[in-house]
């Protein structure tokens, strides 16, 4: 493995899932600062269309997973635009980030790991691996659902509070908090899990006898990556 891929873990695709992730969240914090809840809102909902635009033209395809978070970020985005209630789009990150982890979970009860369907094309781990890897991860979702919660119910809207020096109301601190806390928190947590996976990294001579024989597990991958 080389030096480069030992610091940058992330291929191409997982690259441009981050970005959009986060990237709509950065132009809202800017936004929200410069003209408020609505104008950061739109910025939201504007830049996830441009992330989704971008997905399909440099991956050739719409991910599964970016595509649902995508979608959701629009519709709690519209209804905090509809209503002028920033709770909305707030909110919207505590019931997905739970619904995902409940979800991840019962993909490990039932033997049908999400995460191993999406990435076995790029990582190739064992099936002990692979269910770490997304129980960690089911357990990252539960935690940063909660820390959403706890930042919320703690600042509020029409409130302004004094942060570093700076003079913020309770959704400009909620934003600081996703994108100077949870967003590089996020980062960091996929590296680390990324690097301690490489114990669990199938030899290269052993990838392709390890690909599932099963059409319907081929089926499943084709619909999880989008195509």
């Amino acid at each position: 493995m080389s030096a480069l891929k030992r610091l940058m873990p992330f291929n191409a695709e997982q690259t441009v899932n981050i970005l959009s992730e986060f990237g709509p969240l950065v132009l809202m914090f800017v936004v929200n600062a410069m003209y408020g809840i609505t104008a950061g809102t739109w910025a939201l909902i504007i830049s996830t269309v441009v992330a989704i635009a971008a997905m399909l033209i440099v991956l050739r395809r719409l991910p599964i997973f970016p595509l649902i978070a995508s979608s959701v970020t629009m519709v709690f985005g519209a209804l905090t635009i509809i209503t002028g209630d920033a709770m909305w789009v707030q909110i919207k990150v505590t019931i997905f980030n739970l619904m995902f982890a409940v979800f991840l979970f019962g993909g490990l009860w039932l033997n049908r790991n999400f995460f191993k369907y999406v990435f076995e094309k790029t990582f190739h781990y064992t099936e002990e691996g692979w269910n770490r890897f997304t129980w960690s991860f089911a357990w990252f979702f539960v935690f940063t659902a909660l820390a959403n919660e706890a930042v919320r119910l703690s600042f509020h809207d029409h409130q302004i509070y004094n942060f570093l020096g700076l003079q913020m109301d309770g959704v400009g601190i909620w934003i600081a908090f996703k994108v100077a806390i949870i967003m590089p928190l996020s980062g960091l947590y996929a590296w680390y899990l990324t690097r301690v996976m490489q114990r669990f990294r199938l030899p290269d001579d052993h990838v392709g006898a390890s690909a599932p024989a099963e059409p319907s597990s081929n089926a499943v991958k084709r619909a999880a990556s989008g195509n």
